[in-house]
């Protein structure tokens, strides 16, 4: 069925390009990527070239960043669309990119009316219908298989928010039962807050613990750069995560 949306992407599409070379070199220096099958190699570079053409890369601070650069950011930023479609990031256009870790200070009010200044030390975030925010320290270490995915975590805050807040509760595919997935990361979660409350060693990150929302981010992060660790601690997490963003990495 024909919609503009989709001729509008198919004109990008075929009005721009990747270079060969410059793919070539950062799918080499991407070990996540290297499971996809050649079909899902190519509609992940549309998907790139999608991101480059609507979304804003915007360096900060001093920072430059080079076509190569924009490139590995907008790549990471897709796989988890890769079979979702690039609808899934309408409603924002802005990435910020700080040279390293980036400072958020904010204001909350307690009960008693008493005003808390909080200034957090990071190295991502995500905005409801804003700008996602990368270090790029963090945005080149990423994808290299050891769970630790800055791009991919922020990416999966904003598929959560889609929905409302974040909460570790994104919009669920039709087929989808809203139970399965609440049992699974209800039971994950407990069990993940209990082994870290009791200072137990843990391949999966500590910050997962934090709410339920940063333990999907975490667990998305694994799911697509250490998969075989997610489906060995949190099987039936792994199986959720599978049918939401429609992928497999483990099986590739």
């Amino acid at each position: 069925m024909w919609s503009f949306e989709h001729w509008r992407q198919q004109r990008i599409l075929k009005r721009s390009a990747i270079d060969d070379a410059l793919w070539n070199t950062l799918w080499s220096q991407l070990p996540l990527l290297h499971g996809l099958t050649a079909a899902e190699g190519e509609r992940l570079r549309a998907l790139a070239l999608l991101f480059l053409h609507d979304k804003v890369i915007e360096p900060v601070q001093g920072l430059v960043l080079d076509e190569a650069a924009r490139l590995r950011i907008a790549v990471l930023a897709c796989l988890p669309i890769l079979n979702l479609g690039f609808e899934w990031y309408d409603g924002w256009v802005e990435v910020v990119v700080y040279a390293d870790e980036f400072i958020n200070g904010r204001d909350e009010v307690d009960e008693a009316g008493l005003v808390h200044h909080h200034h957090n030390v990071l190295s991502g975030e995500a905005w409801s219908h804003g700008p996602v925010i990368f270090s790029w320290a963090s945005v080149l270490a990423a994808g290299q298989g050891d769970g630790h995915n800055v791009v991919i975590h922020e990416m999966a805050h904003k598929l959560d928010m889609l929905n409302g807040v974040a909460n570790g509760f994104p919009p669920l595919h039709v087929e989808m039962k809203q139970q399965a997935w609440s049992d699974a990361f209800a039971a994950a979660y407990g069990d993940f807050s209990r082994r870290i409350a009791n200072d137990e060693h843990s391949e999966i990150n500590s910050y997962a613990a934090t709410n339920p929302a940063e333990f999907f981010a975490v667990c998305s992060e694994y799911f697509f750069d250490a998969p075989w660790q997610l489906l060995h601690h949190y099987p039936d997490v792994y199986h959720q995560l599978s049918l939401f963003y429609r992928q497999a990495p483990v099986r590739r």
